[in-house]
Formats: structure tokens, C-alpha cells, sequence
């Protein structure tokens, strides 16, 4: 069960609250017994971070300006998690219908989930008109998939929308850059505007308009030039329809996190003002804002905690072996220049070590050299047993295990403060047990299937 809802008048956590419960998580986690030969690392959200950071993004957007937002459903698939989300009143941006299923068994109402899968099939689109989900169209061939099931079903509760890309260009990381002029995301704003906006024009159950310019690597002034470029494409549909036909502007999320230190920035304030210096008619109430923010709302409540199974010295380099590598830093081992991730030493008991550092590397368990969360970082000397803490992992870390030598996932643990002042400790989900890794694993043999192919023709 998780404890106590938000709670108002808690301020954004400075480096140090973040430190200190990060120390005091690494504590618990050892008092607790969380961590032994079966399990050798788990993750951890601190609710009280996570509740910090829903309330400033609430504040800036307060309740007389017209605004739905949504948690990013890919950042953190955790049912428990995001049932606390949808009982703050946020909802829940999907983008594939196992999102979709598990936002509804979280308790999303269907009129606060945004689906945007790049993808979606007839039945997908079906369900979401049926359900009365918003949803954003990703393209011309879906629109005409759309124009069939509106025919088919008629009236429908569903805010329709569709995402445009602005093509406004990459941030410092390529494979993160959703506005790009060739990306695969929405419809080319430079190469067919007039096409967009006669696309509304015979369509008056289009109502949105969806950008996603910003991401990790991009500034939050160039997110707020793309939504520039959506809130004058929405002026000109109006003008063109003679009444307000575009209802609601969705922003997307991507506001990017400090990867470098517990200062939390930028913060959901910058990027409401870089907004409001861009669209300023975006905070006039004419439009409902949507925002779909996912790494920015779990980031910073998240920390991995695994044990270092061996030390040794290669090459004069001292290398520490821990059980944190590919399978849950998935983006940081394959990209980590773009991913880094900070390193944190502690003993056995809990303790953080805060001896004299010198350069070491930290390695994960997955067979392969490049599984390496830290090289040539100045650290503490590691040691056998000691824990090695990775903080900012509460987004995506939990949710794209990669099972890659069928290492199994981690369970991952929740703790906040509760009414009287205790922190409490819950499961979010267990850990993955080698059964259940051999039973995901396939058939226990090839058998037949009840149909036969055509015979091969001779040659």
C-alpha cells in the first residue's frame, strides 16, 4: 500500500534533502535486508521527491489556468506508482496499448489519458474512441484510419488530435531529438502546412494540436519555439474555421534533468516562463494546456542501489564488479556520453564512504566489456561488499529493464513520509525470479503446429 497522498506547501527538495535521503535510503535498504545472494541490487523512489515535484509542476500551472497534466507512462511503468499520479489528479500520456491498459488498471479516468503511440492499429484506434481517450494523430494514413472509425462509431468523447512535428532541429543528443526535419514523429510542419490546416478545415471533431520539441540535450528555449510554430499553426485553423476549432494545445514534456548534481534544474517555473515568453497567448486561458512530462516528474526520486560482488586491479586501473550494468542502465551503457550517471560509495553497514578518491571504474555483470556504469571515475576506494548508490534513476531505469544474459529485474522499493512523520517502506514490484525468467523463455519444445506450409517445388 502506498502512504499518504501529496501533501500542499512542500517546496522542490534542495541538493541537500536529496543527499541526505539518498544516504538514508542506502541505510534502510541495508537495515532492511533488501539486498542479499538473491538480490543483489534494487531500486528505490522516494515519495516524498516524487509528491515534491507533482506539487511545483501544479503550482506553476495553477487551477484558474486550463491545463491537463500527464505523466509519461514509459518513465515509470509501475501500476502502484502511477495510481499515485492519478490520485493527484494527474493523468497519464500512453503510447502503446500495454500503456494503455495499465493506465486504466492504475485508475486514470479515460478523459485524462493521452495516447500517442507512432503506431496505432484500426483496433487501437477503435478502443481509444470507445474508451473516450484523447489521442493525437501521427499521420496522414492514420487520419484516414480515423475518418473510417469517427464514420463507424459517430459521436465519440475522445479529444482528437493531431502532432505536428516543427522541425526546429536537434538538441545535443541525436537519438533523443523528436523535431528533427526527417524524424519519425508527427507531420512535417515545413513540408505540408496547408495540407494540415485544410485537414481541419473538413474536420471540425480535430480539436488539438500536439508538439513535442523538447527532450534530454534540449534547451526549454528551443522546446518553446516549437510550441511558437503549433500556437500560429492553431491561429490559423481558427482563423480558416471562423470560430475556435483547436480547443487545447499539447506541449509534450521533455524538459530535461541535471544528471550532474542534486540541484534540480531546469524546473517546471523555467519552463513555464520560456513558454510564456514564446506564446504568451498559451497563459491567456484561450486554449487547455497539456503537458506530457515523464523524466522531469520521476528522475530525481529514483536511486539504484547494488552490491559489489569483486574488486581487482587490470592494468594498473582498480575495477569494481557490482550487479547495476546494461539491464537496468540500459541508455547509460550504450550511450554514456550522452547518459552519464554519478556513482556513490557506501560500506556494507549503509554508510557512505568518504575516504581520499582516486580513478576507478565500475563495472556491471552483463558479458560484454562495454557494460561499464563508471570508467576512470575519481571515487572512494571500492571494496568487497561495500554498495554502490546511482542516483536521478527514477525515470526510465525501472521501466526498460533489458534482459539481456536473462539477468532478471530488480524489485524496486518505495519510501515516504507518512501522516505522523514516519517513513514507510513498500513494494512497487517484486523481483523477477529465475522461474519465472525460464518460463518467458519459450515453449519447453518445438511442437507441430495444426497447419502445414505448401510443399517446396522442386528445383
Amino acid at each position: 500500500m502506498i502512504d499518504a497522498p501529496p501533501r500542499a506547501g512542500r517546496p522542490l527538495p534542495g541538493p541537500d534533502t536529496l543527499l541526505h535521503r539518498r544516504e538514508q535510503i542506502v541505510a534502510d535498504v541495508v537495515r532492511q535486508g533488501f539486498i542479499d545472494n538473491l538480490h543483489p541490487l534494487c531500486g528505490v523512489l522516494d515519495l516524498d521527491t516524487l509528491d515534491e515535484l507533482m506539487l511545483s509542476l501544479k503550482t506553476v500551472y495553477p487551477a484558474d489556468l486550463p491545463a491537463v497534466h500527464t505523466i509519461a507512462a514509459k518513465a515509470i511503468t509501475l501500476r502502484p506508482v502511477l495510481a499515485r499520479f492519478a490520485e493527484a489528479g494527474i493523468g497519464c500520456e500512453v503510447a502503446s496499448p500495454g500503456e494503455l491498459e495499465l493506465a486504466l488498471a492504475a485508475g486514470f479516468p479515460a478523459d485524462r489519458i493521452v495516447f500517442d503511440s507512432p503506431a496505432k492499429t484500426m483496433p487501437e484506434i477503435t478502443r481509444a474512441l470507445e474508451l473516450g481517450v484523447s489521442f493525437n494523430v501521427d499521420n496522414f494514413e492514420e487520419l484516414a484510419r480515423v475518418d473510417q472509425a469517427v464514420a463507424r462509431i459517430g459521436r465519440t468523447r475522445s479529444v482528437i488530435g493531431v502532432r505536428l512535428n516543427p522541425q526546429t532541429g536537434a538538441g545535443a543528443i541525436d537519438a533523443m531529438s523528436t523535431a528533427t526535419s526527417t524524424s519519425k514523429f508527427g507531420i512535417g510542419l515545413a513540408d505540408h502546412r496547408d495540407e494540415i490546416i485544410d485537414a481541419f478545415s473538413v474536420r471540425p471533431w480535430l480539436t488539438q494540436l500536439h508538439v513535442h520539441s523538447g527532450s534530454q540535450g534540449m534547451s526549454v528555449e528551443h522546446a518553446a519555439h516549437g510550441v511558437r510554430l503549433t500556437a500560429e499553426v492553431a491561429a490559423d485553423v481558427n482563423a480558416r474555421a471562423g470560430f475556435q476549432q483547436i480547443q487545447r494545445i499539447d506541449v509534450g514534456g521533455g524538459l530535461p534533468v541535471n544528471f550532474q548534481s542534486d540541484r534540480i534544474t531546469p524546473t517546471f517555473a523555467d519552463h513555464r516562463a520560456a513558454l510564456e515568453a514564446a506564446v504568451p497567448r498559451l497563459f491567456d486561458g484561450t486554449y487547455t494546456l497539456v503537458t506530457e512530462f515523464g523524466r522531469a516528474l520521476t528522475a530525481k526520486a529514483g536511486t539504484v542501489v547494488a552490491r559489489v560482488e569483486y574488486t581487482k586491479v587490470t592494468g594498473g586501473r582498480p575495477i569494481a564488479i557490482t550487479h547495476a550494468g546494461v539491464q537496468v542502465a540500459t541508455r547509460s551503457i550504450f550511450a554514456p556520453e550522452a547518459w552519464p550517471l554519478r556513482v556513490e560509495v557506501y560500506d556494507p553497514r549503509g554508510r557512505r564512504r568518504e575516504g581520499k578518491p582516486r580513478v576507478q571504474d565500475v563495472a556491471g555483470p552483463a558479458c560484454f566489456t562495454g557494460d561499464m556504469l563508471a570508467v576512470g571515475r575519481e571515487l572512494p576506494d571500492v571494496r568487497q561488499g561495500d554498495l554502490v548508490a546511482v542516483p536521478d534513476t527514477g525515470g526510465y531505469y525501472f521501466s526498460t529493464h533489458f534482459s539481456y544474459n536473462a539477468l532478471p529485474r530488480p524489485a524496486v522499493y518505495t519510501v515516504g513520509t507518512d501522516s505522523d512523520g514516519h517513513r514507510r517502506w513498500s513494494l512497487a514490484r517484486r523481483a523477477q525470479t529465475i522461474e519465472q525468467i525460464v518460463t518467458e523463455a519459450g515453449e519447453p519444445s518445438l511442437e507441430p503446429l495444426p497447419f502445414v506450409s505448401p510443399a517446396r517445388p522442386s528445383d
